[in-house]
C-alpha cells in the first residue's frame, strides 16, 4: 500500500475512534499500531520506526519537567477541595458587589487568580457555577451575562501560568524548535524553556482578563439592568456582606502570595519548574491545613511561620544557594528545619482528617490520563513519519501562497478546529512536533508561536457546540437556563479572545518583550 493510501486510512481510524467515544488514549496507542502493522505486511512501512517507541517512553518518563505536572495538579487540588476557593469568591464579592456589575468583575478576578493557582479548568467552572452563578441571577443579572462570565473566566486556566498546557507545550515547543533550526542550518539555537512561556503568558493573559473587565464596565454603562448593584445591608445573596477584619488578607492575600512565590522562582530563574511546583503544592498544603477546624492554635502558629520560612529559602537560593555566606546558609538551614517539620505536621494532619486521599487519587488518574495520551501520541507520531506525513506537511506550508504568514494561519485553523473534537495535550504532541520545524525552520519565534497555540486552545475550550467549558457549566447550571442561552452567552467573549488573539498575532512583542528583559 502506498504511504497516501495508508495516512488515509489512519486519519479515518483516528477520527472514526474519538468520535465512537472510544478512549482517546487507546485510539492514538492503538489506530497508529494496526496502520503499522498492515503497513509493514503490504512493504509501505518500515517497523523500525516503531523500534524507537520504547526510549521515547523511557525519555518521557524520565523528563524533569513532566514531573512537575502532578505537582501542579496536587497544588490545585488542594485548594479547590477546600474552602479557599469559596472564600475568596465570597471576599471578591464582598469586595466588589455594591457597585454595578460588580459580581461579575468579582467572578473574572477569581477566575484569574485560580487559573494561577490551581489550572484545573473544570474544577473551576463547577466552582464558580455552583457558587457565583445562582447569587448572580438572585440578584436579578443577566443570564447571559452571568453564564459568559463565568464560562470565559473559568478557562482562564488554559493561558495565565502556571498552566499545565503551557508546561506540555514547553517540552514540545523546545524540541520542534531545535529540529526546525537545524533544519535551516542553526545547530547552535537556545532550547526553549517552561519560564519563557510562563514569562510569554502573561501579558497576554492579564490582557485577556483586562479585556473582560472592560466589557463588563461598558455592559454596565450600556445595559445596566444586565447587572445590578448590590446592597450589602438587603442583600441574600451570600456573596455580599461587611467584610471582618483580616478576612481579605485570609482569602486574596495569602493565595496570592503562593502565586507570586510559584510563578517569581520560576521567572526569576531561582527554581527549575519542579522545584517551583513542589514549593507550591507544600504551599497549598499548608493553607489547607491552616484553614481546617482541626487545627489548634499553636499548630496554626507553626503553619503562619512556615510562610516566611519558604521565603527566607528563596531568597537564600537566589543569592547563591549553597555558594551564599555563611550568616545566610545558617538562616536558611534554620528555615529549611522549619519548613520540613511544618509540612510533614501539616501532611500527618491533613492524611488523619482523610482530606489527603481524594486529591492524591484524582492527581493519580488524572496524570495515568495524561501519560497514556501522551504515550499515544508519541505512537501516533511515529507512525506519521514513518509514512512521509512530516514530510508532506513541510512540503504543503512552505508551497502555500503566502509564505510564512499563511502556513502560520493554515496551522491555527487546523489547532482550532482539532480543538472541537480532541483534548489540548493530543494536540500539543501531534500538531507541534509535526507543523512546528517548518514554521520554526522559516524564522518564527517559538515563544510567540506558543502563546498563540494556547490563546487558540482556550478559544476553542469555549466555542461550540463542543466548547468543553460549555459541557462542564452545563452540568451545574439550572435547567431553566437552555443550552441556546449557554451558547449565546459565550459568543461575546470568544469575540473577545479573537481581538486578544490578533493582538497578539500582529504585535509580537506582547508575548516576547517579558521573556527578552528577564532572560536576556
Amino acid at each position: 500500500m502506498s504511504h497516501e493510501f495508508l495516512l488515509i486510512l489512519l486519519g479515518i481510524f483516528l477520527f472514526g475512534g474519538i468520535l465512537s467515544g472510544a478512549p482517546v488514549s487507546f485510539v492514538l496507542i492503538g489506530a497508529p499500531t494496526l496502520i503499522a502493522f498492515l503497513g509493514a505486511a503490504t512493504g509501505g512501512f518500515d517497523l523500525a520506526f516503531i523500534d524507537a517507541f520504547p526510549s521515547r517512553v523511557f525519555g518521557l518518563l524520565t523528563n524533569p519537567i513532566l514531573l512537575s505536572v502532578p505537582l501542579f495538579v496536587v497544588m490545585g487540588g488542594l485548594l479547590e477541595k477546600s474552602d479557599i476557593a469559596k472564600r475568596m469568591m465570597l471576599t471578591a464579592g464582598a469586595l466588589f458587589g455594591e457597585r454595578r456589575g460588580g459580581l461579575a468583575y468579582a467572578v473574572i478576578i477569581v477566575g484569574a487568580l485560580l487559573a494561577a493557582s490551581t489550572g484545573v479548568i473544570a474544577a473551576t467552572i463547577f466552582m464558580l457555577g455552583m457558587i457565583a452563578l445562582p447569587a448572580m441571577l438572585e440578584a436579578k443579572y443577566s443570564p447571559r451575562l452571568a453564564t459568559g462570565v463565568i464560562c470565559s473566566s473559568g478557562s482562564l486556566g488554559q493561558i495565565i501560568p502556571p498552566s499545565i498546557l503551557l508546561i506540555l507545550l514547553a517540552d514540545q515547543i523546545s524540541a520542534a524548535y531545535q529540529t526546525g533550526r537545524r533544519a535551516a542550518g542553526d545547530f547552535a539555537a537556545d532550547p526553549v524553556s517552561v519560564g519563557d512561556l510562563f514569562a510569554g503568558a502573561l501579558l497576554p493573559g492579564l490582557m485577556l482578563v483586562g479585556l473582560y473587565l472592560i466589557y463588563v464596565f461598558v455592559i454596565s454603562k450600556v445595559k445596566p439592568d444586565d447587572c445590578p448593584p448590590i446592597s450589602a445591608e438587603n442583600d441574600s445573596t451570600g456573596l455580599v456582606h461587611k467584610l471582618k477584619k483580616g478576612e481579605v488578607m485570609q482569602a486574596l492575600v495569602a493565595p496570592l502570595a503562593l502565586i507570586l512565590l510559584v510563578l517569581g522562582s520560576i521567572l526569576g530563574g531561582i527554581a527549575t519548574p519542579t522545584e517551583s511546583a513542589a514549593l507550591g503544592a507544600a504551599g497549598a498544603l499548608i493553607m489547607v491545613a491552616t484553614d481546617s477546624s482541626e487545627a489548634s492554635g499553636w499548630r496554626r502558629k507553626i503553619f503562619v511561620l512556615l510562610f516566611p520560612a519558604a521565603f527566607l529559602l528563596v531568597v537564600v537560593k537566589a543569592l547563591g544557594g549553597a555558594n551564599a555566606s555563611p550568616i545566610l546558609l545558617a538562616l536558611g538551614a534554620v528555615a529549611f528545619a522549619v519548613f520540613v517539620g511544618g509540612v510533614l505536621l501539616a501532611m500527618w494532619q491533613e492524611i488523619a482528617n482523610g482530606h489527603l486521599e481524594p486529591v492524591a487519587r484524582e492527581t493519580a488518574s488524572m496524570v495515568s490520563m495524561l501519560m497514556l495520551i501522551i504515550l499515544g501520541a508519541i505512537m501516533l507520531s511515529l507512525v506519521f513519519r514513518g509514512l512521509g506525513g512530516d514530510e508532506m506537511v513541510t512540503e504543503f506550508l512552505t508551497g502555500l501562497p503566502g509564505g510564512t504568514t499563511t502556513a502560520l494561519l493554515a496551522v491555527m485553523v487546523v489547532i482550532f478546529f482539532l480543538g472541537f473534537v480532541i483534548e489540548y495535550v493530543e494536540i500539543i504532541f501531534i500538531v507541534v512536533p509535526v507543523a512546528g520545524p517548518p514554521l520554526f525552520a522559516a524564522g518564527v519565534d517559538p515563544v510567540w508561536l506558543a502563546i498563540l497555540i494556547s490563546m487558540n486552545l482556550q478559544m476553542s475550550f469555549l466555542t461550540p457546540p463542543f466548547g468543553y467549558a460549555l459541557f462542564y457549566f452545563r452540568s451545574v447550571a439550572p435547567q431553566s437556563l437552555t443550552t441556546r442561552e449557554i451558547y449565546a452567552s459565550i459568543i461575546p467573549f470568544i469575540l473577545i479572545q479573537m481581538v486578544a488573539l490578533g493582538l497578539v498575532a500582529s504585535f509580537p512583542a506582547i508575548a516576547t518583550w517579558l521573556p527578552n528583559v528577564i532572560y536576556n
